[in-house]
């Protein structure tokens, strides 16, 4: 049992190394995926929220929980401070040798066992031919372009996709985080579904009638294409902009606030050098900003898709609170409401962000916070896993564990509306 002092000193500790983080002082981390690389996967037992919030300030990064205990990515380094803080990481092991139980693929492309998952090239080739297939619902843009110059596809849905309607618009939008590839798959699921859907089935006939849906698969696509590039998974988490920033951390809504992303370069949840440092944040916000026609956010809700914990989380991720500046009870209950309906048709876990740990800089809140957008994270498959591994599930689960998201899906469109 955690004791009162243990909790003050996991407390004290933990302001300690966010003031060393704003210093400078943090050890470098090793390259990921590379020889160099200490990084190692840590079991921390009996863990709260305000405990996996100090992990993640040492520069650390709690990957899952379950009953409490937390599976965290960490250097050696990284583990001393944690038992500085009173915690007890337990060493499981090494990221490399995670990394090494995959089999070797062509370069830039997936390891042969997972050939199901889509690369960049191959998304963008499907997207195309969605379009070709259904050019009267279908429409491709790009939000804008990533740090190294590629396109940010963004695909639309809609009975008339080559017209600005008066219709309730849904954001689905997908890896973030580079080596969250199922996430992709999720977002081409989508796709795939409401356009060859559309002709046989209904129901989803009649949500693009009176929907617009926009749904982007690959918001980091540097970082994807670079856990891939040498044809065995790097663990890459960041996007490509000199040592990497965590994109779902440089979001403008309380960017840095409190101890929820890392002013380290060399962390795994560096917020960057200031709000929308990063392209491919930046594009995304000018796209959700362009959305804003008569005055009035016509996107009116959203899913950001990541992996993994199976988790559905709503707004707030930078505070423990329910109720604060910008969130009425009434406000809080309908994201309760709708959150719980989505986890009960996926077997999802439904929760505040902040119940997993503080997060700042998050597009949840500010898709919120800036315009009222009804946004949901999606944490998918698996819902713990032993480490690393739990971000590259086998492709044979893509089928079922994108599927188990229709209904979902399907509550948040039809929401959209009311």
């Amino acid at each position: 049992m955690r004791t009162s002092s243990r909790r003050t000193a996991v407390a004290v500790a933990a302001a300690c190394l966010t003031l060393a983080a704003h210093a400078g002082v943090t050890a470098a981390a090793a390259p990921a995926g590379g020889t160099g690389d200490t990084r190692a996967i840590y079991a921390v037992p009996g863990t709260d929220v305000q405990e996996r919030t100090a992990i993640n300030r040492t520069g650390a990064l709690v990957l899952s929980v379950s009953g409490g205990e937390a599976v965290v990515e960490a250097t050696p380094e990284q583990a001393e401070r944690m038992r500085a803080a009173g915690l007890a990481p337990q060493r499981r092991a090494s990221v490399a040798a995670e990394l090494a139980r995959r089999g070797q693929g062509a370069p830039g492309d997936f390891p042969p066992e997972d050939r199901g998952y889509h690369n960049y090239d191959e998304v963008v080739a499907e997207l195309g031919a969605a379009v070709a297939d259904h050019p009267d619902i279908a429409t491709l843009t790009s939000a804008g372009t990533s740090h190294e110059g590629r396109d940010i596809p963004v695909l639309k849905i809609s009975d008339n996709a080559g017209q600005d309607e008066a219709e309730p618009e849904v954001l689905f939008d997908c890896n973030q985080h580079a080596r969250e590839h199922l996430t992709t798959e999720m977002c081409l699921r989508i796709v795939e579904r409401f356009t060859d859907g559309y002709a046989t089935d209904p129901a989803i006939a009649e949500m693009v009638d009176s929907r617009e849906l926009w749904v982007i698969p690959v918001v980091n696509p540097d970082g994807s294409i670079h856990d891939v590039a040498s044809g065995q998974y790097l663990g890459w988490r960041k996007n490509r902009q000199g040592p990497g920033t965590d994109l779902n951390r440089n979001w403008g809504h309380k960017w840095g606030c409190c101890g929820g992303s890392s002013g380290n370069p060399n962390a795994e949840t560096y917020r960057g050098t200031e709000p929308w440092s990063a392209p491919e944040t930046a594009a995304l916000r000018d796209f959700i900003d362009s959305r804003v026609v008569g005055g009035e956010q016509q996107i009116e809700a959203a899913i950001d898709f990541h992996t993994y914990s199976e988790l559905v989380l709503w707004p707030f991720g930078y505070t423990t609170d329910q109720v604060t500046e910008g969130m009425t009870q009434e406000q809080y209950d309908r994201f309760e409401r709708v959150g719980t309906e989505m986890a009960r048709t996926n077997g999802y876990t439904p929760q505040q962000a902040s119940g997993l740990y503080i997060t700042d800089g998050g597009s949840l809140d500010w898709m919120w916070a800036e315009h009222g957008i009804l946004a949901f994270t999606f944490e998918m498959y698996p819902a713990q896993g032993g480490g690393l591994e739990g971000f590259y599930p086998p492709d044979e689960v893509i089928a079922e564990e994108t599927a188990r998201n229709d209904e979902a899906v399907d509550v948040l469109i039809r929401e959209a509306g009311v």
